[in-house]
């Protein structure tokens, strides 16, 4: 069986590290390259020292590893670094993921309002899938560049995907109140990261413009209107077809309207808890028949997906610590007739690098869940 050369652009942060720690043990893959331009030269164990006795190779630079024979490679970068390297790898024809928010939305007008940034490779807009294999598995395996979600439109979008496709909710309706650990805001320190800033405190940020409000939006909007999360510009080809940009994003768009989203940051390491509200698309004339529905709805959607599970109860961040799986709970509340729903996600894992990993496996040919199979750590 072939064995495939894989290459982490940078890995000093928490995603990168994180794609090493699940890399190191799939069957399938050789890490060939790890790089930090800040740290090149030393042993990645210096960097991050858990790893050391198990994974000691040396940091290269990424102007190093462009000249390696690789098969995939991540882009475990921030946003506005990623696409710096994203049309060389287009350039050298190797597929690689990007874990950055540079290529997730559906053009460079709309990634300039929300990232307050000149986007310096539009073209890659054309080229990326967005890499939800639950939304678009069909397309992943076949895509040079996948967008990687972001960790707060995984849950979100997990939970209420099927529902808006269903035609359950009514469109302007949602309200996402998201809370995530600290690794969410990355490796680097912060007055609001540090730890008298973060113990025992609770806080929320982002108010109206966070830039994962709009990943949501055009997202769920692309599926209630059933183009399952393509993106492209209104130029590009037709298999690879994507709505059209959002430019007014006060406006109640055809699918799923403008959605109302709230981060939050939590005193613990990491996990993204959300809480939803939605409003049915026509008033139920029986409450129980319709919690019936809703759940029978993600019940479908999910059936045969490894990582998505619908749980009895409200589902708590340690059920999911430290693994690829999403969990779900779904209820009507007939008192203020609305749908409520809770997901919880590892933000690192299924939010992040997990979920690379899973969109790898596809990309390869290799079984979706290939290293990715792990139980959660609890207590």
């Amino acid at each position: 069986m072939k064995t495939y050369k894989a290459g982490i652009i940078g890995a000093t942060g928490y995603t990168g590290s994180e794609l090493v720690r699940i890399l190191h043990h799939h069957p399938d893959i050789s890490i060939e390259v790890i790089t930090s331009e800040s740290r090149a030269g030393e042993p990645f164990s210096a960097v991050h020292p858990f790893f050391a006795g198990t994974v000691d190779m040396t940091l290269k630079t990424a102007a190093q590893a462009l000249e390696m024979p690789l098969d995939v490679v991540f882009l475990a970068l921030p946003h506005g670094v990623s696409m710096r390297y994203a049309r060389a790898f287009v350039e050298k024809n190797v597929p690689f993921i990007d874990l950055s928010g540079d290529f997730r939305l559906s053009g460079p007008d709309v990634y300039g309002q929300w990232y307050d940034r000149e986007h310096t490779y539009p073209q890659g807009f054309d080229l990326a899938v967005y890499g939800m294999p639950e939304l678009n598995r069909n397309r992943i395996p076949r895509a040079r560049l996948v967008a990687c979600p972001g960790c707060y439109p995984t849950g979100s979008i997990l939970a209420l995907a099927p529902l808006l496709k269903a035609g359950l909710l009514q469109p302007g309706s949602i309200i996402i109140d998201a809370k995530s650990g600290t690794t969410g805001a990355g490796v680097k320190p912060s007055p609001v990261t540090h730890f008298p800033g973060v113990n025992e405190n609770f806080r929320a940020y982002g108010l109206k413009k966070h830039r994962h409000t709009v990943e949501i939006q055009e997202m769920l909007d692309a599926v209630a209107r059933e183009e399952h999360g393509s993106r492209s510009q209104a130029n590009a080809r037709a298999d690879a077809a994507r709505p059209a940009p959002i430019h007014d994003h006060n406006r109640q768009a055809a699918g799923c309207g403008p959605v109302q989203f709230t981060p939050h940051l939590l005193p613990v390491d990491r996990g993204i808890l959300s809480t939803i509200y939605a409003l049915p698309n026509e008033t139920p004339a029986k409450s129980s028949t319709f919690r019936d529905a809703l759940l029978h709805t993600l019940q479908q959607a999910y059936a045969d997906e490894p990582f998505v599970h619908l749980a009895a109860s409200p589902p708590s961040l340690k059920d999911v610590r430290g693994t690829n799986s999403a969990r779900v709970y779904v209820d009507y509340d007939a008192r203020t007739g609305r749908v409520l729903l809770v997901s919880v996600i590892d933000n690192l894992v299924k939010g992040s690098s997990g979920q690379a990993v899973q969109c790898m496996n596809l990309m390869l040919g290799l079984a979706e869940t290939t290293a990715l199979e792990t139980i959660a750590l609890n207590p």
